[in-house]
């Protein structure tokens, strides 16, 4: 599965071009990348968020968590899952991580 075009953004991490989304669900957000260049692996970031659950707990929005994830962030997640094996042109099943604080933990 690829990432859709006009959902992804793209971001050049050590020489090499990415794309990346962000698909929000309940409670956590989930960061997607894969290489821009060549159809290979992806990696999947689970991110703790209640960015979705904004709309229902509007206007009371102050004790929610709130990550937003930018361009430096997304170019830290991939530069950190190729340093933990993350082959982006490499076919294999997504590689998933939990982030925790700022830093990536692979799930197993």
């Amino acid at each position: 599965m690829t990432i859709n075009k006009k959902d992804a953004r793209t971001i050049v991490v050590n020489e090499e071009m990415f794309k990346w989304t962000i698909s929000p669900d309940s409670g956590y957000a989930v960061f997607v990348a894969e290489s821009g260049i060549k159809k290979g692996s992806r990696i999947e970031v689970i991110i703790p968020s209640e960015c979705s659950d904004y709309w229902t707990s509007f206007p009371n929005v102050g004790d929610l968590n709130m990550r937003v994830v930018k361009p430096a962030d997304a170019a830290r997640f991939i530069a950190q899952a190729i340093e933990l094996g993350w082959e982006p042109l490499k076919s294999s099943a997504p590689m998933v991580f939990d982030l925790v604080g700022e830093v990536l933990i692979r799930r197993k």
